[in-house]
């Protein structure tokens, strides 16, 4: 069942802007960083209570889980409802990701700034992480394997400090919650790609990946593009773009085969790209190229893979002083850091950040803009035929996290 909703004024309950008011363990921490949150769906003077309808799980914690189980459905509904059941909220504990989701609003509390602005049945995605959101999930009633997307029965609440969209009219749902999930990443290659660079882009065939693709496209202009990714079917979806100067069939977890393939294409394509003219100096941040560094290699180079260890081939293909963004939350800054250093790599390590302004409307109108693409993700999420699992209700999660550690209800 359940519980009722209210307003905000009936229970007296005063919130936190950032959520602290949620955090059950540890105390004082962040609602991102602590272990576990209050998923009592009992609405704060300044939260947004939602029903929700769709989960959409981060790529990495989504390949996680699908390799867990052996890509068995039902054992990765078993293991998101475990997760929640424990930690109030969808945070996976190997990968530290979450995900966004997509829902109704239920109530909005007084305080919050959108009150008397955003009404009930109002559909929207969230553009928080559900690592920090907090989640009552009673029912999962398909998972799709393909898409890390799961249709359920849950209660979720953004904080006041937590940013949404309303969903759009001319697109497809779950295209717009795909495109929602990573919607900074084309929105940072904007700021961080000059006309002329030299981009390589790692993951190029998933849905952070072909956003940036494009993008990296529009900004770069003659400069050339490069995608990466494994398999052919995702190599063949970056082909059918055309956006990208070479596409490469690598393991990204093998840096010296990446290095060493993007290395030549490089060299291949750097004649054709100065037809029309000399390419352009990248002076972004005081940097510029050394003059001794040897075989052309990338000014920037974007990593969206899924799965750890593909923080070498990022950094080896970037040329000293360039830029490598880290967007994947597979990526371990660890690596990344002391890898760098111990090749002498004099490169700009950048953490991708899933907000900046402007986002969500920035990659809706790259779809919007480019039916290519818009058709491609259509293809692969509008109408997907994947397997999935049907779950029934989730009796074990009635009792809410924040109960268990004499919450007052």
């Amino acid at each position: 069942m359940k519980e009722d909703l209210n307003d905000g004024r009936a229970s007296g309950l005063e919130g936190n802007r950032y959520g602290f008011h949620r955090v059950i363990e540890p105390p004082g921490a962040m609602p991102q960083a602590a272990w576990r949150i209050d998923n009592r769906p009992v609405l704060y003077d300044n939260e947004i209570l939602m029903d929700v309808e769709v989960l959409n799980v981060d790529s990495a914690s989504f390949a996680q889980l699908r390799t867990a189980a052996d890509g068995d459905p039902q054992r990765v509904a078993a293991a998101v409802t475990d997760i929640v059941r424990q930690r109030g909220k969808l945070h996976n504990p190997v990968t530290g990701s979450g995900g966004m989701l997509i829902g109704r609003v239920a109530a909005v509390g007084p305080r919050n700034p959108h009150f008397g602005q955003l009404h009930p049945g109002t559909r929207i995605a969230t553009l928080v992480s559900l690592s920090l959101t907090p989640l009552q999930l009673r029912e999962i009633r398909r998972v799709d394997m393909a898409n890390g997307q799961l249709d359920v029965d849950a209660t979720a609440v953004l904080f006041e400090s937590g940013i949404f969209a309303k969903m759009p009219d001319d697109i497809p749902d779950r295209v717009a919650l795909a495109v929602f999930d990573v919607c900074g990443a084309p929105a940072q290659t904007a700021r961080i790609v000059n006309p002329g660079d030299a981009v390589v882009i790692l993951g190029a065939g998933g849905k952070s990946g072909l956003t940036v693709l494009r993008q990296a496209r529009l900004s770069a202009g003659r400069g050339p593009v490069i995608a990466v990714d494994c398999g052919e079917a995702a190599c063949d979806r970056v082909r059918r773009l055309g956006y990208a100067d070479a596409v490469l069939n690598l393991d990204a977890t093998r840096p010296a085969d990446v290095y060493a393939a993007v290395r030549d294409a490089l060299a291949r394509l750097e004649p054709q790209e100065r037809e029309g003219g000399t390419r352009p100096v990248r002076t972004t941040g005081g940097r510029s190229p050394s003059a001794n560094e040897g075989p052309r290699l990338a000014d920037v180079v974007i990593n969206c893979v899924n799965v750890p260890g593909t923080e070498m081939s990022s950094i080896l293909c970037a040329r000293d002083r360039g830029m490598v963004y880290f967007f994947s939350m597979a990526t371990s800054f660890t690596a990344a850091a002391l890898g760098a250093e111990g090749v002498g790599k004099d490169v700009d390590l950048v953490m991708g950040n899933g907000y900046c302004a402007g986002h969500a409307e920035h990659a809706l109108q790259l779809l919007r803009e480019a039916p290519e693409l818009l058709a491609v993700f259509e293809e692969k999420f509008a109408a997907s035929g994947s397997p999935s699992a049907a779950v029934g209700p989730l009796h074990a999660l009635d009792e809410a996290a924040g109960t268990e550690k004499g919450m007052t209800k």
